[in-house]
């Protein structure tokens, strides 16, 4: 870095080495996007495949025939080869924590259904602000995850596609 501010180089050196520590701590924070991969993709095209399939709460698992927004991720992440528990807050608890500006696809996003803290909803990041989820009023659906709804109720993410 060529600069005749010696303090520069001092403030940038200190920063980046403390990026690189922090980093390495393995702190189970993923604090960056990572491109699509095959798996994600996959993910994601096995859910497509159940558009409009209707939503039923306590929807058991393994039926296709209906889903309720956990069952619908455990049974599309199943299908690739990765196994989920039933609910929606256990599965919160998979995989490691993504910050919501560093989602890529395959990503599971969970949300309240009253602005709390309380996971009661889950769906998969499709890229480009999308979700696909088992939502109540609809079904096997995709929804936009700037609207005021999904954007008032986001609690967090994981991202469980290594």
């Amino acid at each position: 870095m060529k600069t005749n501010k010696p303090w520069l180089k001092t403030i940038v050196s200190v920063v980046l080495g403390a990026t690189i520590g922090l980093s390495s701590l393995g702190l189970g924070f993923t604090g960056q996007a990572s491109a699509a991969t095959p798996k994600a993709e996959e993910v994601l095209s096995t859910g497509k495949d159940y558009l409009g399939i209707p939503y039923r709460f306590g929807a058991p698992s393994g039926a296709t025939y209906a889903f309720d927004c956990s069952s619908f991720t455990q049974y599309i992440f199943k299908e690739n080869g990765i196994t989920l528990p039933r609910t929606s807050k256990e599965q919160a608890t998979e995989g490691t924590k993504v910050a919501k500006g560093y989602l890529s696809k395959g990503d599971l996003v969970f949300f309240s259904s009253d602005s709390s803290s309380n996971v009661a909803h889950v769906a998969i990041y499709a890229g480009n602000n999308k979700i696909l989820h088992a939502a109540t009023s609809s079904g096997v659906t995709i929804s936009n995850l700037t609207s005021t709804y999904w954007t008032k109720n986001y609690i967090t993410a994981r991202r469980v596609i290594k």
